[in-house]
This record gives C-alpha cells, structure tokens and sequence, in this order.
C-alpha cells in the first residue's frame, strides 16, 4: 500500500510517499480501506516534533505515519462489531500512533462507529478529532443547558464543532473569531460574535460560566475578567502551571488541560447527531493523497475555517 513517512521531524518536505506493507490486524481490530483523512493542528506539531511526538510510543516509530481521523470501509476484521464492506469512521489510537496517512489503517473496533449513510466520507472524517475534543472537554466542564460559554477560535475545526454541540446542550454561545468570519458562526448557531480584533472582551462579554480555550495561556488570562466566580475555563493547548492556576483561584476559577481521548462509544453520539443533521461538517478545502504537504501548508495558515481533508 502507498502510505506518507514521516522520516524525520521538520518541514513538510519530510513527508514523503512510500510503498509499505499492509497492516496485519490483532485481535479486536478492523482494517480500513481509507477514503478520506482529517488534518487538524496536532498533525503539524507532532511533525515538527511538538504535539503528540513525546507521548507514548510515537516518537520510538520509526519512519512515523502520522494522523488519526479517518473514515473508510472495512475489508478485513477481527471483531464482531463489524463486518467487511461496513463503511466507518473514528479517531484512530490518539494520542498514540494512528498511522492514519495511508490506504489501508489498522484499527481498534473500539476507536470507531458507523458512518451515516446520508454524509460523505469528507464529512465523515472531518467529524472525528475535533468535535470528539468539544463533546470530552462539554463532558469533563460540566456544561449544561442555560450555562453562559465562551467559544474561542469559533470559526475553526473545534471551535466550530463546539457551538453546534453546546446549542444541542441548550447553552448561550458566544463566539469569537474574525469580523469575517462573523456571519459564519452566527450560522453555527452562536447567539452572539465577539471580534477578537474588535476592542476588549470585557467591554462586551459578561457572566461566563465556561470558557473554551484553543489559543494558549495569554487568552486565558485575557478571559479572565468575563469568568463569572466559580466559573471554569478548559484549554486543549495549554497546562496550567502554578502562575496561570495561582491567577485562576485568586478568581475563584477552575483550570484544566484536557486532551482528547479516541473513543467509539463519542463517537456513535456523533454519529447520531450528525444523521440527524444535528451537526454539520463545514470542510472548507479538500486535497488530493499526494498533495498532503499543502494541507499541512494550509493548517499552518491559522486561518483555516472548518476543516481540512484529504481524499485518497
């Protein structure tokens, strides 16, 4: 099968298509015939040697085959969760080794859920990381119909996952992004934009009982003064040190790193949402297998709206 090696970490020049040997499957596992592959951020720090590369097993991988999101057909299968010719999809061992660049994945039956007929694969494989991330970190928050939150980067891969699910929760959204991406979030279902180039948050946003942080610890010191007493902020970027945890209690506000965990189970809630049309994937740019160095090319942009795919 062809795959994309990561052979060393660095530039996007360091992934380069190979002709590898067809994953075996263990007990439990399925394989996957991929049609199409997620990129998310996570993708290009753990090829420049951030993100994942030092959990676990990942940075001992020899030529790595980096990505985790995909969705495809099995064609070979261990378990009893599925047959040959079910068309799935999941988040693929996060945060380990995924191997997920290539055409054929071996995966644990328990990392993924059936693809709704009525969604492309496109859309399918977009809807695994990202708002697998937003459902764990609503989960571990606590987040609840009628609670005011605070969606940052709302017009990104999370960010536009969170505002669908929290409205689906019965929460008050508040976006943030770009003027131009205003129209776009309120679509989402936000109830209200805030323009993150636009003045200060606290001149316009009050009495937050959560906020979602996709950017660093800067924005979570910025968010600060919307944060309601008692309130809590979650960030999948940042870990809290003792500084940044010190400013949150002197508010009487919670902190918490969360990183998303695979999970079929996540997944078969979305699955069912995203049937419903409950949910929606907004994939903004779509490339081609060999052109998986421009969808890293166009993640490190920062400014992607939605999603990012890539079709074999």
């Amino acid at each position: 099968m062809k795959a994309i090696i990561l052979v060393q970490t660095g530039s996007t020049s360091n992934l380069v298509i190979r002709d590898v040997n067809t994953p075996q499957i263990g007990d439990e596992e399925v394989l996957v015939q991929v049609k199409s592959i997620s990129i998310n951020p996570v993708d290009i720090k753990t090829r420049q040697g951030g993100g994942v590369y030092n959990y676990g097993d990942v940075n001992k991988q020899v030529d790595l085959i980096l990505g985790w999101d995909i969705s495809g057909t099995v064609i070979a299968t261990n378990s009893k969760r599925f047959v040959i010719g079910d068309d799935v999809f999941g988040m693929v061992n996060f945060p380990g080794v995924g191997s997920a660049y290539a055409e054929y994945v071996a995966s644990p039956a328990e990392h993924l859920t059936f693809k709704p007929a009525n969604i492309s694969h496109e859309e399918a494989a977009a809807a695994t990381l990202a708002p697998l991330t937003a459902l764990q970190v609503f989960r571990e928050a606590g987040v609840k119909a009628g609670d005011r939150i605070l969606v940052h980067a709302a017009s990104g891969g999370v960010g536009h996952y969170a505002i669908q699910l929290a409205k689906e929760i019965g929460a008050y959204v508040i976006g943030t992004s770009s003027a131009a991406n205003r129209e776009f979030v309120l679509s989402l279902g936000a109830d209200e934009h805030f323009d993150y180039h636009g003045g200060n948050l606290a001149d316009t946003v009050h009495d937050i009982d959560f906020v979602f942080d996709s950017l660093g610890p800067d924005n979570i010191i910025n968010s600060l003064p919307v944060i309601k007493n008692g309130g809590k902020v979650i960030s999948i970027v940042t870990q809290f040190n003792e500084d940044l945890t010190a400013q949150l209690a002197a508010k009487n506000v919670m902190g918490k790193f969360l990183l998303v965990q695979s999970s079929g189970e996540d997944m078969k809630y979305l699955a069912t949402l995203l049937e419903n049309g409950k949910l929606k994937s907004h994939v903004s740019k779509s490339f081609a297998f060999n052109k998986m160095a421009d969808a890293h090319d166009q993640i490190e942009t920062g400014r992607t709206v939605g999603k990012i795919v890539v079709n074999i």
